[in-house]
């Protein structure tokens, strides 16, 4: 009896130790950026209007998953603009019209509206592409060809915005 005993209050120490541990495993499993190296930072603008700060996090090649690319957001636009933008933006680095129309649904249940100050993170594993909007997990899109596509906005050699590009893959200190 005494054995089953010691084993019952065995098993409840480890639950109770499991229980009190839960909520830091879950934070530290929330960031992002967790592991990876901070790589390069610069502006985006448009029409000379800045528009949002970019932060690229990635291993020893910031070109390939995992990496993180942080968009911190200096003016207000509407969650609809931002999936219109990046649709606009896939679609002239070749990507094709079903995916698109996919593509554009997925990310319109994702991207919110947002202001001066909030941030929206987008973290690209080889086979998903997860997104956080001001440390809150969004969603995610279960499509390694959108996730290539995707941060194929910011990353691909024939990007729109290549001095922003350069200023991401260029290793920080």
């Amino acid at each position: 009896m005494s054995s089953s005993l010691n084993s019952a209050t065995l098993k409840r120490r480890r639950l109770l130790l499991a229980m009190g541990a839960a909520p830091f495993a879950a934070f530290a499993s929330s960031d992002p950026t967790a592991g990876l190296k901070r790589w390069g930072n610069g502006e985006f603008r448009r029409f000379g209007f800045l528009v949002y700060e970019a932060t690229l996090w990635a291993g020893d090649d910031p070109q390939r998953p995992p990496l993180a690319l942080r968009l911190d957001y200096k003016r207000n636009i509407a969650g609809f603009a931002i999936v219109e933008a990046s649709v606009k933006e896939m679609r002239a680095l070749g990507a094709d019209e079903a995916s698109l129309k996919r593509w554009g649904e997925a990310m319109a249940r994702l991207f919110p509206d947002v202001k001066p100050g909030d941030c929206i993170v987008g973290q690209y594993e080889p086979e998903v592409a997860r997104f956080y909007f001001n440390d809150r997990l969004l969603g995610r899109v279960e499509d390694p060809g959108f996730a290539r596509a995707f941060f194929g906005i910011w990353l691909d050699a024939r990007t729109s915005a290549p001095e922003l590009r350069a200023a991401l893959l260029r290793r920080g200190v």
